[in-house]
């Protein structure tokens, strides 16, 4: 939290002195009771009182005063604003690896599933666009606010060979490059989902170098176990995930880097992704929340001072 105004502040030098002068007060009281010594007079001038209740009231007040000064210095804070608009670029691998089993039920099934909650999750105003790549990245679903279309694109994919990480970035660019052509485009992301390195086409270096200076960050995430593998023409294929590689794209591009090696947490992979790619970090002022404090925190010594001394503060 940082404070705008914060000369404001310098009204809590006279809070405090409030506050220390009602300390003088009660213990020069509670001096005076003690200077009698006669237990019968003792109780007619000091009686039994209503021990630390008497103080709440006076406590109470003394949290508005300091409330309302922090409200009057301006303070803000991050919060988390919905975005009106943005282009989501899924990039979905669908090469040969991910048929291995060592996610159930295998990756490309729990893959798809999570992916589809994610489409499911995002602003219905968000564009949104799918990307498939194996040897060869193809645009399945231009960016639209069309979810069915990708969500049906989701069911009619399968898996083939080769891996192209690259291409499927520039894929997406394209995609992202033919929509947003006005001259405030939303921002725009794309989320990569592989389990291999990049075997064909342009390496990932430049393609993360091209994303970087078209501002497009890169989210990547590394789906599956080292102990993956697959079953080609009657042998078994290890196929381990290689997260160095999704990672430096992510890093070059501007995105975050996951790890899931498991349906669940991919998905929770997604939801994150969502939230941050869905929401956007403002610094705004929340003087109005110690204004409410205040207002409570008088109603509070209002309320107990009727209560048990049937009088205001």
């Amino acid at each position: 939290m940082t404070l705008l105004s914060p000369l404001w502040l310098l009204l809590l030098v006279p809070v405090a002195l409030l506050a220390v002068a009602y300390l003088l007060v009660s213990r020069r009281r509670s001096a005076y009771a003690v200077r009698f010594t006669n237990l019968d007079l003792l109780d007619k001038v000091a009686p039994r009182g209503p021990g630390w209740r008497r103080h709440v009231p006076a406590a109470a007040l003394l949290g508005m005063f300091v409330l309302l000064v922090v409200g009057f210095a301006r303070p803000t804070a991050e919060v988390q604003v919905p975005r009106e608009r943005a282009t989501i670029m899924v990039a979905f691998d669908v090469s040969a690896s991910m048929s291995a089993t060592d996610v159930s039920p295998d990756r490309f099934t729990a893959a798809r599933q999570a992916a589809r909650q994610f489409v499911e999750g995002l602003p219905p105003r968000f564009n949104l666009g799918l990307v498939a790549f194996s040897s060869e990245a193809a645009v399945a679903v231009p960016p639209s606010t069309d979810r069915q279309a990708v969500l049906s694109a989701l069911d009619r994919l399968s898996t083939t060979s080769g891996t192209a990480i690259g291409e499927a970035v520039y894929s997406s660019l394209e995609a992202i490059a033919a929509l947003d052509s006005e001259e405030e485009a939303p921002p725009a992301h794309i989320v990569l989902l592989s389990d291999g390195s990049n075997t064909t086409g342009r390496t990932v270096t430049e393609a993360a170098q091209e994303a970087a200076a078209r501002g497009v960050p890169v989210t990547t995430i590394a789906y599956g176990t080292q102990g993956g593998v697959i079953e080609l023409q009657g042998r078994q294929v290890p196929v381990p995930v290689d997260g160095p590689a999704l990672q430096d794209l992510a890093e070059v591009a501007g995105g975050g880097f996951y790890e899931a090696a498991s349906g669940d947490e991919l998905q929770a992979v997604y939801e994150d992704i969502g939230t941050s790619v869905g929401y956007r970090t403002e610094q705004q002022e929340i003087w109005q929340w110690f204004v409410a404090a205040a207002l409570l925190s008088a109603l509070l010594a209002a309320v107990t001072s009727m209560l048990w001394f049937a009088r205001l503060p």
